[in-house]
């Protein structure tokens, strides 16, 4: 079936190219803005459920959330459209694969990589929460891994403002093996919802597997109500204990117990990542429910077996007592006008109540002696056991410890950690219990071993990039490895002022710790000097042949004089002063007397290109003026680097550039008819 977005051109702006995706409300698709000359991704409405008021308010929503945010983390939404015939979001064309995809791929994700992501999860959704935004879809589904490793939060499709009201309430939101708990029992989410969605995304990346799964989606949703998952490192013994605890934090069943904000979260991510060995205050009594219906965790067999044992004896102690009570309310029932009768028999072999009560009693007797002497038994036997002196294994590798003749045989040694450490790798760090200690059970010794020395690689995609903006990419790897970046500057005239050229090393090469890199930015074209010929009292054509002859740019600005109309009264650098080639000279060209400029009165065109601020702000209030009369004002992302505007005017005129309320640029604008 032919699609019949394909080649249409929407609002005579955006020209659909291809379909890339379709989700629940609307289907995605490749476009080209023309008028800015890139490509976008287009979310348009799907038309059935247009027809759907609940549908388009939800998509409205997703357009006025996702509209208030601004992070490297987060799509980016460019443009929104909302009529009668068609409604759609513009977004920024993201050149990647979703979290699921990428985990399918690889099958398996180290925990670095895990914690590479769930960071920059974790930043967009701090960046969402602090604008009162909620996700409520948190999923590997719904962010977005690009080429250079970097992620970002997608989908805000039954995102809601945190404070407004949840309309939805015979939905299920979100998907249920993500979903918190209070979303599953329908009630208020806020942003500690979305918190527990990211725990189970990052216990799926360290594990590999869903905390809860199930036959049915209902299932699964009662699990997250009254169950504890198994924890990550009972299924992968090589995941550092701080990281199991930050999933399992972020996951606690009652909300009041998990991170309270995403920036929380991202201070014991980030204190992890300095210190794999850190030491977290979180309990893990702490993140268990209050009640548990069916825990996860089985008990052992034998304790099994007892608990069964003891809740058979006194279910049937309990019912014999019942029944005994029962038949005396019986037999007064029966017999209590007629004294004088024989009870009833009782059939051959029969006990009586007491009779059984007795027995059963005796053989609960019986249990408990049999309990206490085999009890005793055992823990005499133990107490009679040698001691063992737990030996120094601190220096040694795990193959060394192993082999000493003090630990052959006797102890086992458990790697629960490796941390990075200028000790070569396998080197034991850390040891519980210490030296001298003396055991007789339990005899194991834990270590924390060293993963040698802190290594990374030279991050690609920073050649052409803003040397600001890659010195934020670069942030976590400096401090990890605390790198010294160093800067040279060069003049080229293939790259932009202040975007780098080239890095040393280059991408994709062995960083360690403490290693310079170097990063070479451009400073434009070469500076060339040349002389400034005086053009004053030559026609316009003329001066600006000569100009352009030495290599400048040429402005021309028209201003009322008594000399003949088209002559250059005068220039700026003056004539017989230096200048750099690809510099600009502005002509000042007679336009006659006052009271002669443009009698006709028409408008002409001229579009205007302006630097935008690369000094860290992410949104700019801009405010362009010609002759003091307002172009342009709205807001403008910084990360485009260059944004332009169309300008209206006759003969000439000064334009000035204000963002956030502070003067920017003045220059002045010819529009030539």
């Amino acid at each position: 079936m032919v699609d019949s977005y394909i080649g249409k051109m929407l609002d005579s702006r955006y020209e659909i190219l291809e379909r890339i995706g379709t989700g629940g409300m609307a289907v995605v698709y490749k476009a080209k803005c023309h008028r800015l000359n890139r490509l976008v991704a287009v979310k348009i409405l799907k038309s059935d459920l247009a027809q759907d008021e609940e549908f388009r308010r939800r998509f409205h929503a997703e357009s006025k959330a996702v509209a208030m945010l601004s992070h490297p983390n987060i799509v980016s939404v460019y443009d929104v459209s909302q009529s009668a015939e068609v409604e759609y979001i513009v977004m920024e064309l993201i050149d990647g694969i979703t979290l699921k995809q990428y985990m399918e791929k690889r099958e398996k994700l180290d925990w670095r990589e895990s914690l590479h992501f769930i960071t920059q999860i974790m930043r967009g959704l701090s960046h969402a929460h602090s604008r009162g935004i909620v996700h409520r879809d948190i999923k590997p589904q719904n962010i977005m891994v690009l080429r250079d490793g970097s992620v970002k939060v997608a989908d805000f499709g039954i995102a809601c403002l945190e404070n407004s009201a949840q309309t939805l309430t015979q939905e299920a939101l979100g998907s249920v093996h993500y979903i918190s708990p209070e979303q599953a029992r329908g009630d208020r989410t806020d942003a500690r919802s979305d918190i527990y969605s990211a725990g189970v995304v990052l216990y799926e990346m360290l594990t590999c597997r869903l905390p809860f799964e199930g036959d049915s989606a209902v299932s699964v949703a009662i699990q997250h109500l009254s169950s504890i998952p198994l924890a990550p490192r009972e299924i992968d013994a090589g995941i550092p204990e701080p990281l199991e605890l930050i999933c399992m934090k972020a996951m606690a069943p009652d909300r009041d117990r998990r991170y309270d904000s995403a920036e929380a979260m991202i201070l014991d991510l980030d204190a992890f990542r300095k210190n794999p060995g850190v030491d977290l205050d979180i309990d893990p009594k702490d993140l268990r429910p209050e009640e548990p219906d069916e825990p996860t965790r089985p008990l052992r067999t034998g304790a099994v077996m007892a608990a069964a044992a003891q809740h058979h004896a006194a279910r049937e102690l309990s019912r014999e007592r019942e029944t005994g009570r029962e038949y005396g309310r019986g037999r007064d029932r029966k017999y209590s006008s007629d004294y004088d009768r024989d009870p009833p028999r009782k059939s051959e072999g029969e006990l009586s109540p007491n009779k059984r009560t007795a027995m059963i009693t005796g053989v609960v007797i019986v249990a408990l002696v049999a309990v206490f002497f085999v009890a005793r038994a055992v823990f005499g036997s133990m107490d009679a056991g040698d001691k063992y002196t737990v030996p120094n294994v601190l220096g040694l590798t795990v193959d060394e410890a192993n082999a000493l003749p003090e630990v052959d045989g006797i102890f086992t040694i458990n790697v629960v950690s490796r941390v990075y450490d200028d000790a070569p790798v396998d080197v034991i760090l850390k040891q519980d219990p210490s030296e001298n200690m003396t055991k007789k059970t339990n005899l194991v010794i834990d270590v924390i071993v060293s993963a040698g020395e802190r290594t990374d690689t030279m991050p690609d995609g920073l050649i052409g990039k803003n040397i600001q903006v890659a010195k934020v990419d670069m942030k976590t790897l400096v401090t990890d490895l605390k790198l010294e970046i160093q800067t040279v500057e060069e003049s080229s005239d293939d790259v932009t002022a202040d975007a780098i050229i080239r890095t040393d090393p280059e991408a994709g090469a062995t960083l360690k710790k403490g290693d310079t890199v170097i990063l070479y930015v451009s400073t434009g074209p070469e500076k060339i000097p040349v002389d400034v010929l005086p053009l004053t009292a030559l026609p316009v054509d003329k001066a600006k042949e000569l100009a352009r002859s030495l290599g400048l740019e040429v402005e021309v600005k028209d201003v009322e004089s008594n000399e003949a109309v088209g002559m250059v009264v005068a220039q700026d650098p003056a004539g017989n002063t230096k200048a750099n080639k690809g510099d600009t000279i502005i002509l000042s060209v007679s336009k006659g007397p006052a009271g002669t400029n443009n009698p006709s009165g028409n408008l002409v065109l001229q579009p205007a290109t302006f630097s935008l601020p690369q000094d860290g702000r992410e949104t700019v209030h801009m405010v362009v003026l010609l002759d003091g009369q307002s172009q342009f004002d709205g807001n403008v992302n910084c990360s485009d680097g260059t944004t332009t505007v169309d300008l209206y005017g006759t003969g000439s005129g000064t334009v000035q550039v204000y963002y956030d309320g502070t003067l920017f640029e003045t220059r002045t604008v010819s529009f030539d008819a």
